[in-house]
């Protein structure tokens, strides 16, 4: 006999199972298309200081881990330039929804943008990725990065910090892209190591967000003081650096682009489309190059082409123009390096974050950096280059 409460019981199991079925299949029924774009652009007269305290992701159990105290947002003394670009991001589109095999037959750059949905609105997530060799608790772990790996847990102690090893990398990014396998086979694929964390700073980041940072690098500034608070966070969901500003007559000797952004350290939201389309992009080069047979070191001229800044710095300009993202009927006219040279404070396109020279390479004593203690100085370079040969470890090589 089904009493009463034998039904509570029975209606229980049965809106378990529905709720664990549809979470199951959030990231394909409910996923939008990154058509989903970036705040409006516009001078900030909101004096408003948004402080959304960063959330308490859990660990991936491959790194260190941080402790559990809530961030607090200092104020910063970070200079602001406003918004640059004369854009306008475009309306949010509403999506058809596609099963699983209409979605396996569209792009590369849908599948991500399906699989990983970018939220503008949404908060950072308080992850600090770095890779290398080995973990900091492993003896081999090299004396000369503790202290640079030591500041980004002190000055964050509510983020998890994890120092991915190479094997652990390769697992996370095969757990990751399993429902876009062209991902993991063209990561698998690439020849050189340093390819290969190239990538993958992009794959962890467009997957979880959060920052990453090379293992060479020293935290000068919280990452709640890189962009001034009067910003709301809900209008950017990425924050990038100039990596190279080198305004003389030969500076493609030097450098790859006229203005080079930094890929040591990048902050994000998961989901940005520019990390949507730098994914695709080496993706496409990569399985196109195996295909052809030119997938070695003595076809690959240039790393830094091929998965390193020059193609990220395109990456961000493209973004910068798309004209999938931003209403260009208000457009100014291209953005290129000219709205960058130069510059002493951030800057915001869309909802990109670019900051000056100084901020991701004080003390290089070029370029217009400033020094270690200025203002805007933030993430200390050490410019270690360790997969590099001997003469070529130097900003820009």
């Amino acid at each position: 006999m089904l009493t009463f409460r034998r039904a509570l019981a029975v209606a229980a199991v049965i809106l378990t199972c529905f709720l664990l079925l549809r979470n199951t299949h959030t990231s394909y029924s409910e996923a939008p298309l990154v058509h989903n774009s970036p705040k409006p652009t516009g001078s900030y007269h909101d004096n408003k200081v948004i402080q959304d305290t960063p959330p308490e992701p859990a660990s991936t159990g491959t790194g260190t881990g941080t402790g559990t105290e809530s961030a607090k947002p200092a104020s910063t003394g970070a200079a602001w330039n406003g918004d640059s670009g004369g854009r306008v991001a475009l309306a949010k589109k509403p999506l058809t929804q596609l099963p699983l095999e209409d979605l396996k037959a569209l792009p590369i750059r849908k599948q991500l943008s399906y699989a990983f949905p970018y939220d503008a609105e949404g908060k950072f997530p308080a992850y600090i990725w770095q890779t290398w060799k080995y973990t900091p608790a492993s003896g081999e772990f090299s004396e000369t990065f503790r202290p640079a790996e030591a500041s980004w847990t002190e000055l964050h102690p509510a983020f998890v910090h994890e120092v991915i090893t190479d094997e652990i990398a390769g697992h996370l990014v095969k757990h990751f892209y399993a429902t876009v396998p062209e991902v993991v086979e063209a990561y698998n694929s690439l020849p050189i190591p340093v390819m290969k964390a190239d990538f993958f700073r992009y794959l962890i980041l467009l997957a979880r967000g959060g920052i990453y940072s090379d293992i060479d690098t020293t935290a000068l500034k919280s990452a709640v003081e890189w962009v001034p608070a009067e910003v709301p966070r809900s209008t950017y969901g990425l924050v990038i650096g100039i990596e190279a500003d080198p305004d003389r007559p030969d500076w493609h000797e030097w450098y790859s682009r006229r203005i080079q952004f930094c890929q040591w350290t990048i902050q994000s939201k998961p989901g940005h489309p520019v990390l949507v389309d730098v994914v695709a992009t080496i993706t496409e080069e990569t399985l196109r190059r195996k295909k052809a047979g030119e997938l070695d070191q003595k076809h690959i001229k240039s790393v830094v082409e091929f998965t390193g800044p020059a193609v990220w710095t395109d990456a961000i300009f493209k973004f910068f123009n798309n004209a999938e993202y931003f209403d260009m009927t208000t457009s100014k006219g291209n953005i290129t390096f000219q709205q960058f040279t130069g510059i002493k404070q951030a800057k915001k396109v869309g909802d990109v974050v670019v900051l000056p020279i100084t901020s991701f390479s004080p003390g290089v004593g070029q370029m217009g950096a400033g020094e270690d203690d200025d203002p805007m100085a933030f993430v200390k370079h050490a410019f270690e280059g360790t997969w590099k040969p001997e003469n070529e470890r130097h900003i820009g090589a």
